[in-house]
C-alpha cells in the first residue's frame, strides 16, 4: 500500500511563511538544497491545493530553475475553482472529495504520495488518519510578530513517533515522524 507524507517548513513557532521575510526565512543552505534535490528525485505523486499550485506553477512560469524536478513529477491539485487545462506540465485537477480521493489512492494505488504546502489539505488528511509520515524541517527562527499560515491550528491531538531526524547546514533541523491521531489526552 502507498505511504502519504506530509512534508512542512517551519519556523520554530509553526509559521510556515511570515510577512516581509524571504522564501526559507533566507536561511536555506547547500546541505538542504542538496537534500532536496536527492529527495525529488524519489517517485511518488505530489498532492497540492489550488493556491500551493498557483503559487508554484507561477515560479515555473518566471522560469526558475529550482521548479524543474517538481516540473517532472506527476502532481494532482484539489480545486473546485481552477479552469482545465492546468499550464503546468504533469498536474491534473480533482474536483472530488481530496480525503476520499487520497483514501482510494492509498489502497488501490501503487504509487507514494507526498504533499507540497497546501495546509488546510494537510490538517484534513491529517485528521482522517491518513498519513503514514509527518517530515517536519524547522528554521531557527520564531516569527511572533510577522508570522502567518500556522501550520497546527485546527490540528487533533496527535502523538509523534521519531523515525529520522537531522541537522541541515548547522541550523535547520529536520524531524521525520509516524503520527497517530488521539481522540484526547492519554489517560
Amino acid at each position: 500500500m502507498p505511504e502519504l507524507m506530509v512534508d512542512i517548513i517551519t519556523s520554530l513557532d509553526g509559521s510556515c511563511s511570515a510577512e516581509g521575510w524571504p522564501g526559507l526565512w533566507g536561511m536555506g543552505g547547500p546541505e538542504y538544497f542538496a537534500w532536496l534535490e536527492q529527495d525529488a528525485a524519489g517517485t511518488y505523486t505530489s498532492l497540492m491545493g489550488a493556491t500551493t499550485y498557483r503559487l508554484f506553477s507561477g515560479f515555473v512560469d518566471s522560469g526558475e530553475e529550482e521548479m524543474s524536478g517538481l516540473t517532472a513529477m506527476d502532481k494532482i491539485v484539489f480545486s473546485s475553482t481552477l479552469e482545465e487545462p492546468l499550464t503546468w506540465a504533469n498536474t491534473r485537477r480533482v474536483s472530488g472529495d481530496a480525503v476520499e480521493v487520497v483514501r482510494a489512492m492509498k489502497q488501490d494505488g501503487d504509487t507514494s504520495l507526498r504533499t507540497i504546502g497546501s495546509l488546510s489539505l494537510c490538517r484534513s488528511l491529517l485528521a482522517a488518519g491518513l498519513v503514514d509520515r509527518l517530515r517536519v524541517v524547522v528554521f531557527p527562527v520564531v516569527n511572533g510578530a510577522t508570522g502567518r499560515e500556522h501550520f497546527y491550528t485546527g490540528w487533533p491531538d496527535v502523538a509523534l513517533e521519531t523515525v529520522d531526524h537531522r541537522t541541515f547546514d548547522g541550523r535547520l533541523q529536520m524531524m521525520e515522524y509516524v503520527p497517530r491521531v488521539l481522540d484526547g489526552p492519554p489517560a
